[in-house]
């Protein structure tokens, strides 16, 4: 695993925009770097990371169904009760998972060790599976990386292949896509790339806001021409929805991707529970919720993890009693999980976190993040890789 220097494309800011990608930079600073790429070997691709992005999957799923079945632990989960019904009814129903994304510690020689799993609204879709692409093939084509070069890539076609599968199940091929009016230019990006995905398998794919969704007479969601909306892709997260007050309306007969179900493995209460199902294994961090956390080594670190936070928000890392890592956000009130802590690589002067993506069961690509902390942010900057 090697970081190496490269030119950058001297017109890659007008692609960028051409293609849509217009949350290339983030209040002035730069959200996507081509000024070096992270380099695997085929080995360290397989046996490291996909296999078992593929293995952590299946235990995932395993701990769902724990979960759904246990009252104890669907509030250790703070999922409110009024939403077991919903959540259990669509594991249950084997209601279809469209894609996810597990984010790992890895240095390129030791096992790759799971940081947490975001399995709901997973972004930085866009850039995996379209753009880092066309940065290698326009790199190739201007003899900065070998003809040889690949890159563990297959996001674009898989998600593709994907909701044409899905398509084939549903009672309707047109797909709503939602994104909240404060998710600016990213969340919207996203789904508008999904919906052009969405478009090649077949579908007939609409854009929306979570704003603009509403309830007719019957209870149905409906969007702004007052269709009933049957079939629902929502870049946005279930602990929100099921506090809002239309929640009460989300067992209206709506398919939703993600379904239901999935609030379980977006939650960080999964992770004392994969490490209590799958103790030591090696892709896992010892995880305590926060009656056991005692049994966590304050020497080598704890990492303080609310089991909403997003974007690295409310995070906190200890060790042998100082603070060395810690941000601010408005998660936390929910419970917190306690995770042995495990330094991200260092390149320079950069931290890098590797998010390794789902889509049906399959691993299908990979995303590296790089910050000057150690604690992975919505602002931490998106590396391109190869493989070679």
């Amino acid at each position: 695993m090697l970081r190496i220097p490269i030119k950058e494309r001297s017109d890659w800011r007008m692609i960028a925009n051409e293609f849509g990608f217009r949350f290339h930079t983030f209040d002035g600073e730069e959200y996507w770097t081509e000024r070096y790429y992270y380099q695997f070997s085929l080995k360290q691709i397989e046996r490291d990371l996909e296999e078992p992005t593929e293995e952590l999957n299946q235990m995932c799923l395993a701990v769902v169904n724990d979960v759904v079945n246990s009252d104890a632990l669907m509030e250790k989960f703070a999922i409110p009760q009024a939403s077991w019904d919903l959540v259990r009814k669509s594991w249950h129903n084997k209601e279809p998972s469209l894609y996810g994304r597990f984010d790992f510690s890895y240095d390129g020689k030791n096992p790759a060790k799971l940081l947490e799993a975001n399995f709901d609204t997973p972004t930085s879709a866009y850039e995996c599976g379209f753009w880092q692409w066309i940065w290698l093939e326009d790199n190739v084509k201007l003899g900065q990386i070998s003809r040889g070069a690949d890159q563990f890539n297959s996001f674009q076609e898989q998600f593709i292949e994907r909701l044409a599968t899905l398509a084939e199940t549903s009672k309707t091929k047109v797909l709503y896509f939602a994104c909240g009016l404060e998710g600016g230019e990213e969340d919207y990006g996203t789904v508008t790339y999904f919906a052009d995905c969405a478009r090649v398998a077949g579908l007939t794919p609409k854009i929306i806001y979570i704003e603009d969704i509403g309830v007719d007479s019957d209870g149905n969601f409906t969007d702004l021409n007052d269709h009933v909306i049957r079939w629902l892709f929502k870049l946005y997260p279930y602990e929100m929805l099921f506090r809002e007050d239309f929640s009460k309306y989300l067992d209206n007969g709506t398919l939703y991707l993600e379904p239901p179900w999935k609030a379980i493995i977006s939650n960080k209460a999964i992770l004392p529970l994969l490490w209590e199902k799958y103790p030591h294994h090696p892709n896992l961090l010892p995880a305590y919720f926060a009656d056991k956390k005692h049994l966590l080594d304050d020497k080598q670190g704890i990492v303080k993890k609310p089991i909403f936070s997003r974007e690295g928000a409310n995070v906190k890392i200890e060790k042998e009693g100082k603070v060395i890592a810690e941000s601010d956000g408005f998660y936390g009130e929910e419970g917190y999980i306690y995770q042995a802590f495990h330094p991200l690589p260092k390149f320079g002067n950069d931290y890098t976190v590797i998010g390794s993506w789902v889509i049906g069961d399959k691993a299908a690509g990979l995303s590296i993040r790089e910050d000057n902390t150690l604690i992975t942010k919505d602002s931490s900057r998106f590396i391109p890789h190869i493989i070679l």
